[in-house]
């Protein structure tokens, strides 16, 4: 029986990469993560997975390196390994494809906010001008209201 208990833990631990920690410049994004779109042919939760090591700046595990880290997986391949997921050109021609694919909507997402943030620095400048411009006229006004009295 305790066998079989001890068997039970290794269901809980799941395979594969786990997502990374979320960061806060991730979190901060605005909506949260599950309303993003990556686009089609992507797993559910494989884009937003992807797209963490993006936003991060780290790069994409591919099959077969889960556990090392960029830096150690370069010196591996450097010093001649084949890593297996860059075996098999048509893996790689379509993990290429999904990192592209949420590529382009991480570099939409970035043009979009800043789009937005120029907008806003636009409209607080024309705000700017109008309150000028209405403390110019009030000015004049108090100017009439002396003169004429």
């Amino acid at each position: 029986d305790e066998d079989d208990d001890n068997d039970d833990d290794d269901d809980d631990e799941e395979d594969g990469p786990m997502p990374l920690p979320q960061s806060n410049a991730a979190s901060n994004n605005g909506g949260g993560a599950k309303g993003k779109a990556y686009g089609g042919a992507l797993l559910p939760g494989e884009g937003q997975a992807i797209a963490q090591y993006v936003q991060q700046n780290l790069r994409i595990p591919r099959r077969g390196e889960i556990g090392y880290s960029g830096n150690e997986i370069e010196t591996y391949e450097r010093a001649g390994f084949v890593m297996s997921g860059s075996r098999h050109a048509r893996m790689n021609a379509v993990r290429i494809r999904k990192e592209n694919q949420v590529y382009s909507a991480e570099e939409q997402r970035a043009l979009a906010l800043i789009t937005m943030e120029e907008n806003q620095q636009k409209e607080a400048q024309l705000l700017q001008d109008f309150r000028s411009i209405l403390k110019d006229k009030q000015k004049l006004r108090e100017r009439k209201k002396d003169t004429n009295t």
